[in-house]
């Protein structure tokens, strides 16, 4: 079964925090996240206290207990989402959590921030559900340990390619040659894992290369607007509008990339193009029968009719049983 399609890109409207913890602003992310084209909707459940450390990192704390929504919030939003169509996805930052969400969610999302959470990646595991991974942070080397500890929890992750990886870098936003967009083919190369790309840069372009470069998977962060607010997720996010171009620019570069085979295209065969733009070969002038054909005699023209150009050679030496005129067309019973 696959879980990430070569074909198309799954795209994912990352809401995450941008509703600061107001709850009838989470609401109106929703709505206008779905109705921008994006394949996925999601959202980052956590509470302060199960995610930093209140005395090591007291100022961390108290930002993420004031973004928090409560577990019954999320369970509406995942209501709301599964009324207007729109699948509910959400990095989980807790066991409480993914107990009482688990109902709600269909793919996980693992943040760059828990690759070394193996406790919840465990947790997450042992759900069955596809996963896709941010891999900010990390080498190649930290990449392979993780997968390799997927693995050997559930080797379905592996083999049915249920785990997605993402190139990411954490910072908010990042300079485009911090991108690293490369790094999505090694990925590929040495996991065999469908890869993509969780934007944090300012617009859509790097977005835009990465699925050129074959990401299955664009997460890009989603905001109502950029203008007066202060959390830096804002500034690499996109609204309503621009989600919907980014994700009809998808379309639009995987209907040019086309498919992994070389053939005539229906336009060329509509047009007949094998026949007005390839050649064949015709006498260079009126040639009487019995004339022993050279290079003198023949000549490769278009359009494709008769003897195809690429039988010239084979003409060179055959001799002529009738009357040609110059530029008539030709067949092999002209010739013995």
């Amino acid at each position: 079964m696959a879980y990430f399609n070569q074909d198309e890109v799954f795209v994912i409207a990352e809401i995450g925090s941008n509703h600061e913890g107001d709850f009838e602003r989470a609401k109106k992310l929703l709505r206008l996240a779905s109705e921008s084209g994006a394949n996925a909707v999601k959202f980052q459940v956590y509470t302060g206290d199960t995610l930093v450390n209140r005395l090591e990192s007291p100022t961390r704390h108290q930002h993420f207990k004031r973004f928090e929504l409560t577990y019954e919030q999320y369970i509406e939003l995942a209501e709301i989402a599964k009324e207007l169509k729109t699948m509910f996805m959400a990095s989980i930052w807790n066991r409480e959590a993914l107990e009482i969400l688990n109902p709600y969610i269909s793919i996980y999302k693992i943040g760059s921030g828990d690759l070394n959470a193996y406790e919840m990646i465990e947790a997450t595991v042992r759900t069955g559900k596809p996963m896709i991974m941010s891999c900010g942070l990390a080498t190649m080397a930290d990449l392979e340990e993780v997968v390799q500890y997927i693995g050997s929890l559930d080797p379905s992750y592996i083999h049915d390619r249920k785990l997605c990886l993402l190139q990411c870098t954490v910072m908010y936003p990042i300079p485009d040659s911090d991108a690293n967009l490369k790094s999505m083919i090694l990925i590929k190369e040495r996991t065999g894992l469908p890869v993509g790309f969780s934007d944090h840069t300012v617009g859509t372009y790097a977005s835009e290369i990465a699925v050129s470069m074959g990401a299955q998977v664009i997460e890009k962060h989603f905001t109502d607007q950029r203008e007066g607010r202060q959390f830096r997720d804002h500034k690499i996010s996109l609204t309503r509008e621009e989600m919907q171009e980014l994700v009809h620019k998808f379309k639009k570069i995987k209907e040019l990339q086309g498919t992994y085979d070389k053939r005539i295209m229906p336009s060329e065969i509509e047009n007949e193009c094998r026949i007005s733009f390839r050649r064949a070969v015709y006498p260079r002038r009126d040639l009487r029968a019995g004339t022993l054909l050279t290079r003198e005699d023949i000549i490769s023209l278009r359009p494709n009719v008769g003897i195809d150009g690429k039988d010239y050679f084979k003409l060179l030496g055959k001799r002529l049983k009738a009357d040609k005129k110059a530029y008539e067309r030709m067949s092999w019973d002209d010739v013995e």
